[in-house]
């Protein structure tokens, strides 16, 4: 996976470059500013990291001339915390909203987070595994005749899980892919949720679908 970064703090570029790398993502960076718009877009990142307060250009214009052609995922870094920034980056079309000084485990699972959920595309593409169609442009379920909606956290939790397909997903990571939402999800949060879409596909006729692994996750 490839990251695009654009923060003019050499420092702390290098240090963010060197955390990527050891995590095993390929980082590109530039400092022609006045390009730089041109230069992000021809890199063909997967995830552009973004900060604000930029030479020439700041952020947010940025973030609002590549989102006018491309779907990257953009998450915003930057030392500006107050609520308008953040909700001027996501009005611009930002993914997510980190701030400065930030924890790194953080920002790799929010990095993480959004790679994931960018791999199933958002289109009319139906996905069948084990006898249940994923239709993510309607956001259902679908077995057989039967088909039922799901609520928007209920979707992102059966996209993780078949992004995973075969193998356990923690809490944890969860929980990272639902912060994406403008909701707080908690533990608790995240097991109603879990039962709610349990009981969705039980009631269109597949039992036990999501397994519970005690003390590891779940999976499908």
């Amino acid at each position: 996976m490839k990251i695009y970064i654009i923060e003019d703090d050499t420092v702390l570029r290098s240090e963010l470059v060197k955390l990527l790398c050891v995590y095993g993502y390929e980082c590109a960076y530039d400092d022609d500013y006045a390009n730089i718009i041109s230069l992000a877009l021809d890199a063909k990142a997967d995830l552009i990291l973004l900060d604000v307060n930029l030479p020439i250009f700041d952020g947010f214009h940025i973030c609002r001339e590549i989102r006018k052609v491309s779907s990257t995922p953009i998450i915003v870094v930057t030392s500006r915390s107050t609520d308008m920034d953040e909700l001027m980056s996501m009005n611009l079309g930002a993914d997510d909203f980190v701030t400065k000084p930030y924890n790194t485990q953080i920002l790799l699972a929010r990095i993480g987070a959004i790679l994931k959920r960018s791999e199933i595309p958002m289109t009319s593409t139906k996905v069948e595994y084990k006898g249940l169609v994923f239709s993510a442009e309607k956001s259902t379920i679908i077995c057989g005749d039967l088909e039922v909606e799901l609520t928007k956290n209920e979707m992102k939790i059966y996209s993780v899980l078949l992004q995973n397909r075969g193998k356990i997903v923690s809490r944890d990571e969860i929980m990272n892919e639902l912060w994406q939402s403008d909701e707080f999800v908690d533990d608790n949060t995240l097991t109603v949720n879990i039962n709610r879409l349990r009981k969705k596909i039980d009631e269109i006729g597949i039992k036990d679908f999501i397994t519970t692994k005690r003390g590891q996750g779940y999976m499908i």
